[in-house]
């Protein structure tokens, strides 16, 4: 039970962080085109400076919050920049409605190409089950969430080694060509690098979706295994997505399609299609449950603090707001999301989170520091 006990406390934050960042991350395949795809044979090299920046970045949060014993988002950014916690809350609301946006958008041309639904029906189920899931707390969203990352894991490898299977002699080639034509220049390694550092930067809003999970981690040995593992978990469906889209590069009708996925799938069984739009569906509603989770979380803690613990229906109102919002913005249309309002979150993210979290890391992993009982 001990060993159960003890892989259980590494592996759920990476589950967690996972399971909320595929929605904004790597669902419809516009992000890996976006942050490495075009690139083409070069593209992996953003990639690994990605697998770096999330381990990393897990290892000093979750350190963080274990070393100052706070869990949630403004009382950690409260230890770290002070007065300027109010910064990083005004872009972490604005990113959360971006990033589900996002996925809105996505969701209802999914749903709408190839289950015919209205955009409007398929989203609203999506608000209701959201809604549902911020009502019944963390035990709920935590045990869906672990069932649901299996799921989505299992689902793109299916997607991704179905068209390694058909496609590989092209993927192969790409390789053996360096074939990176798809640009006009020939792309720098600083330029892969810092691609891969943005894509890191957007995503650090995934973060304090997690901070409830640090609770159990009990020394600093078990935050760096937690660290990399939440790495490993966050990058590998983006070389899965990134090697299939390899299979059809150059081609401007996969790189530059608003859901990648779709078209790639497009030649397989229509199984595939109506698996993915049920895929996405979900992705959305982790991914969506996971940020307004994090928020309605740094609520309650300040309410409880006052004596005024919020109600489980007021959790749900809360969902159901910034789902209103993020619908809004969503018609902006999924590509100038991506492309546009990604970048200046990221930048806006390195800035208030990761540049003061790096500033405390030689304190959080060289200093002594006492251990919690397992």
């Amino acid at each position: 039970m001990a060993i159960l006990s003890s892989i259980k406390r590494v592996f759920l934050p990476g589950i967690i962080l996972q399971s909320v960042l595929i929605g904004g991350g790597y669902a419809t395949g516009r992000e890996i085109v976006e942050y490495g795809g075009k690139f083409g044979a070069s593209g992996w090299i953003s990639g690994l400076a990605i697998f770096i920046g999330f381990s990393l970045l897990s290892t000093l949060s979750i350190e963080a919050c274990r070393q100052w014993k706070v869990y949630d988002y403004k009382s950690l950014l409260k230890k770290m920049i002070g007065k300027g916690w109010v910064a990083y809350e005004a872009v972490y609301l604005l990113g959360a409605i971006l990033v589900i946006a996002v996925m809105a958008a996505a969701a209802g041309e999914i749903l709408n190409n190839t289950l015919g639904f209205n955009n409007w029906i398929g989203v609203s189920i999506i608000i209701v089950i959201v809604g549902f899931l911020n009502y019944k707390g963390d035990e709920t969203i935590a045990k869906l969430e672990t069932i649901g990352t299996i799921a989505l894991f299992i689902t793109y490898g299916i997607f991704s080694f179905s068209i390694y299977s058909t496609k590989q002699t092209a993927i192969i080639t790409i390789f053996q060509q360096w074939n990176t034509s798809y640009l006009s220049d020939v792309p720098s390694l600083t330029l892969l690098l810092g691609t891969g550092i943005l894509y890191v930067g957007y995503n650090l809003g995934v973060y304090p979706a997690s901070f409830f999970t640090y609770k159990h981690i009990a020394s600093k040995k078990q935050s760096i295994v937690a660290g990399l593992i939440s790495g490993m978990l966050m990058t590998i469906p983006w070389f899965l997505t990134y090697f299939a889209l390899m299979a059809f590069y150059p081609d401007k009708n996969i790189l530059e399609a608003t859901v990648p996925w779709l078209i790639m799938l497009k030649d397989l069984h229509p199984g595939f299609i109506i698996a993915f739009s049920i895929v996405v569906g979900w992705t959305l509603i982790e991914t969506a449950t996971g940020m307004i989770h994090a928020f309605i979380g740094r609520i309650e803690t300040e309410a409880t603090q006052k004596g005024m613990p919020l109600k489980k229906i007021t959790k749900a109102y809360i969902s159901f707001g910034a789902l209103f919002a993020s619908l809004l913005l969503s018609q902006v249309g999924i590509i100038d999301l991506v492309a546009k309002g990604y970048t200046f979150m990221a930048y806006a993210m390195i800035l208030v989170f990761a540049l003061p979290l790096l500033f405390y890391s030689g304190k959080l992993l060289f200093s002594k520091s006492i251990d919690s009982q397992p």
